[in-house]
């Protein structure tokens, strides 16, 4: 299993980024992404620090740990910015905090994230046609999200997604222990959108795509 969303208690998580990545190896996870929320006032601290650990982690155990951010809540003109000081940085996912319906996510933000280049646009909410069509053009993944609230629009952006031919990946949005990957949150998730299992197995190999492209 690959959880590509996380967070940690360097943001608004529970967890220290090596208590979070040995709870998902327990779980069967391969690969976790800490991806703390960040805008311009913590984006240095965070991304330093999620990538001194996960060298760390990744010397010792059997799980890659892979540090990133979720760009949340930042003004659409920073978004560009922000994507490109992250991976300077040496943040290696790069999210965008999509437009939930739960939040009050600035109207645009799913366009501007796409367009800054992101990896990875979590919980778009009612994204758009011509939003999901973006993304497909512009290589980035829209998220199926685990994660209470968020996860309402789940079945709207599966089908804007397959609409468009944009590819999905399954992520938990995980702030606590009990939020994180399990085999069976994975098919239930999944499979309240699709019975085809080719469409199940061509999402979690999206996460696999993403990871694979990582490591090198």
């Amino acid at each position: 299993m690959i959880d590509l969303h996380t967070h940690s208690l360097l943001s608004d998580g529970e967890l220290l980024p090596s208590e979070l990545a040995r709870r998902a190896q327990v779980n069967g996870c391969t690969a976790i992404a800490v991806t703390d929320h960040v805008d311009h006032s913590n984006i240095d601290n965070v991304v330093e620090s999620l990538v001194r650990v996960s060298s760390q982690i990744n010397k010792y155990w059997d799980i890659t740990v892979i540090p990133g951010v979720e760009i949340t809540h930042a003004p659409l003109e920073s978004f560009k910015a922000l994507v490109e000081h992250a991976r300077k940085k040496g943040a290696k996912v790069i999210i965008g905090h999509g437009e939930s319906p739960v939040e009050p996510v600035i109207p645009g933000t799913n366009a501007a994230a796409i367009n800054a280049g992101v990896d990875i646009l979590a919980h778009p909410g009612y994204i758009s046609e011509q939003d999901a069509s973006l993304a497909r053009e512009k290589g980035v993944y829209l998220e199926i999200t685990c994660r209470d609230g968020h996860s309402e629009t789940n079945k709207h952006v599966f089908d804007a997604a397959s609409k468009a031919g944009a590819k999905m990946v399954l992520s938990t949005d995980a702030h606590a222990p009990a939020d994180l990957l399990t085999q069976e949150k994975r098919e239930d998730v999944l499979g309240s959108l699709t019975e085809s299992f080719d469409i199940i197995a061509g999402i979690l190999a999206n996460s696999e795509e993403i990871v694979k492209r990582i490591r090198g």
